[in-house]
């Protein structure tokens, strides 16, 4: 799919005009799919119910940040495939990666929300590189700022051909924010896939887990050929499921 085709709307993600009624599915598979969703997704969801499936391994001792790129011309050339990680502020997208790639301190965490204004690119064991995304949705940044940084995202989202797809983190104990929603159209709209990650998972009761999943996909108007995981970054839970599912995604997309 070329840049030309995938011309961006104007916004990420307040300003998103894109409806779920636009969002219908394209005449045929999307040219970075090698894999029909549905397949892919009775394969993910097929290894997430499976005991000790088998996974990519990531040697945390070879996981390195690249750069902090405040421009597309210091985007990294690797030949890798990338993984881009969208999520509200403070929603825990540090956390999951240093629990993803199994490190402390890789991506930093921050008692300031919002604080991230560069897209961070993680070189994960030669494997695929994780881009992670300024946070969307903090209302003490300036309206100059929230332009500046959606134009920022947008570009990347809409024109990288190394992008393969989109981890985007939703908090599990609520309803999907009007930001969340914005942002799931988007990328739907670029006939991106994604991965979707209800973190803190932790902070309720494993019994109303189904239900809170049952209330983000109602909310989302969840495609199904998309992946949704509880996560926990405290009890690291699900971190098989979210390797399988990577896994599955990175091998399943070309460049």
């Amino acid at each position: 799919t070329s840049a030309v085709e995938r011309e961006p709307t104007h916004g990420v993600p307040h300003r998103l005009k894109t409806s779920a009624v636009e969002r219908e599915p394209t005449h045929g598979v999307p040219q970075r799919l090698k894999t029909p969703a549905v397949e892919r997704e009775q394969r993910i969801h097929t290894n997430l119910n499976q005991t000790g499936v088998n996974h990519m391994k990531i040697n945390p001792n070879n996981v390195d940040i690249l750069i902090s790129a405040v421009s597309k011309e210091q985007y990294p050339e690797t030949g890798l495939k990338e993984i881009a990680l969208s999520g509200r502020s403070n929603v825990g997208k540090s956390s999951f990666i240093n629990t993803i790639v199994g490190r402390k301190n890789l991506a930093r965490t921050s008692s300031k929300p919002g604080k991230t204004q560069t897209l961070n690119f993680f070189n994960v064991d030669e494997k695929f590189i994780f881009v992670d995304v300024p946070g969307y949705g903090y209302a003490q940044q300036s309206k100059q700022a929230r332009e500046k940084w959606g134009k920022f995202i947008e570009q990347y989202l809409s024109e990288r051909q190394e992008l393969a797809g989109v981890i985007q983190l939703i908090d599990l104990r609520h309803k999907p924010t009007e930001d969340d929603v914005l942002m799931y159209n988007y990328l739907k709209h670029f006939d991106l896939p994604v991965i979707v990650i209800c973190t803190k998972m932790d902070k309720i009761p494993k019994s109303k887990v189904d239900k809170h999943i049952k209330i983000i996909k109602q909310h989302l108007e969840f495609d199904p050929g998309d992946t949704i995981i509880p996560f926990s970054s405290v009890d690291k839970i699900n971190v098989d499921a979210v390797l399988s599912a990577l896994e599955s995604l990175i091998n399943d997309t070309q460049i």
